[in-house]
């Protein structure tokens, strides 16, 4: 396990919270801790509560009322895969499940590539894996996911079948998300993609194209995902 000084101290907190949320030990309209009586029983200072407030906030966990405090809200259907958290741990104990397509394996990069890579990431080579993603058996997104092979020992041969990546990344070698950018489209649906996703024939798709830095200036995260958007919408903060 990831030991918890590599964790920063306010999304210590924030997982803290949100597991009590989804759990159901703070219900919709109970007020969370005051601020004050949060700094005293997690050791931690005001500016570092409120940013972990602030986050539960903006993912749609709290309400913050004037006077009042944080009042626990209704918890949000859509899917936080734009968060910096990862898909994991923005659904929560939902029934979200990975269904490994291509196993992990090093790769050359394609001369193509939908980012720019540097010297050293064409040098390394790509891990490249393909995932679907179903929440309560309903496949919601088809996601490739392409890796520099920079210090990350063993990890092809590493379970990703119902695992999340940001926690492998995070407990088997200390990297953190630390934001990135992205590229947003609809586009017709492939053959493939529809089987996957339960699509109708050149159905539209969400296609997402994306670029995450790290704790490690070296390595970024890169991915091409599919999603689809029928039952559920995306939100989140990137």
């Amino acid at each position: 396990m990831v030991q918890e000084k590599n964790i920063p101290q306010h999304r210590r907190l924030y997982e803290i919270l949100r597991k009590h949320i989804i759990d159901g030990i703070y219900k919709e309209g109970d007020l969370l801790p005051s601020e004050n009586e949060l700094c005293q029983l997690y050791g931690m200072t005001r500016p570092t509560v409120r940013q972990s407030l602030s986050t539960l906030a903006n993912d749609g966990y709290i309400r913050k009322h004037q006077g009042k405090g944080s009042i626990v809200h209704h918890l949000p259907k859509e899917i936080g895969i734009l968060s910096v958290s990862g898909t994991t741990s923005a659904v929560g104990s939902r029934n979200l499940k990975t269904r490994i397509i291509v196993k992990p394996s090093l790769i050359p990069w394609s001369e193509d590539f939908m980012f720019p890579l540097t010297e050293l990431e064409k040098e390394s080579g790509c891990i490249y894996f393909e995932r679907l993603r179903l929440l309560d058996n309903e496949p919601i997104f088809y996601d490739i996911s392409y890796i520099a092979n920079i210090n990350l020992p063993r990890i092809t041969s590493r379970q990703f079948e119902n695992r999340s990546l940001f926690q492998i990344l995070r407990e088997h070698y200390h990297i953190e998300i630390k934001g990135g950018e992205q590229r947003i489209k609809a586009i017709p649906a492939s053959g493939r993609i529809s089987r996957y996703l339960h699509l109708g024939k050149g159905q539209s798709v969400l296609h997402l194209e994306r670029k995450m830095g790290t704790n490690n200036p070296a390595l970024f995260l890169y991915s091409s995902i599919f999603c689809n958007t029928d039952k559920y919408s995306i939100f989140g903060r990137f």
